[in-house]
C-alpha cells in the first residue's frame, strides 16, 4: 500500500509537470487488456504524448532515464497503438512516447525530468 502510494505522488508529480509544459492530460494508469498499461497520456498540441514515468531512489540504481529498454520501447508503442484504436486513429501530429524521471534524494524535494521523445 505504500508503495502505491508514493507511485501515485511520483505520477502527480509527472503529471504536474507534463500540464506545466502546456499538455492537456487525458488519461492516467490506462490499461489496454494484456498489454499492460499507460501511466500518462496527454495531448501536446497535435501530438498524443505516451509518457512512462519512472522513480529511483538516489543513488541506489540507474537513473530513471535508463529505463526505456528495447523492449520497454516495444510494449509502449503497443500500447500507443491500443489507445489509437480506441480514441479515433492517429492525430495529425502523430504519437511520441516520453519518460518523466524521478529521483528520490535523501533530503529535499524530488528531481523531476522530462525527456521527450525516448522510443
Amino acid at each position: 500500500m505504500v508503495q502505491e502510494s508514493i507511485a501515485g505522488h511520483q505520477q502527480d508529480l509527472a503529471a504536474r509537470l507534463l500540464a506545466e509544459a502546456g499538455m492537456t492530460l487525458l488519461a492516467r494508469n490506462w490499461r489496454c487488456g494484456r498489454a499492460g498499461e499507460i501511466d500518462i497520456v496527454a495531448r501536446d498540441g497535435d501530438v498524443v504524448v505516451v509518457c512512462e514515468v519512472k522513480t529511483r531512489r538516489a543513488g541506489l540504481f540507474e537513473h530513471p532515464m535508463a529505463a526505456v529498454t528495447p523492449t520497454k520501447a516495444d510494449r509502449l508503442r503497443r500500447l500507443a497503438e491500443c489507445w489509437l484504436d480506441r480514441h479515433g486513429g492517429s492525430p495529425p501530429g502523430g504519437v511520441r512516447i516520453d519518460l518523466v524521471g524521478v529521483v528520490l534524494p535523501r533530503r529535499g524535494a524530488p528531481l523531476v525530468e522530462h525527456a521527450r521523445g525516448v522510443a
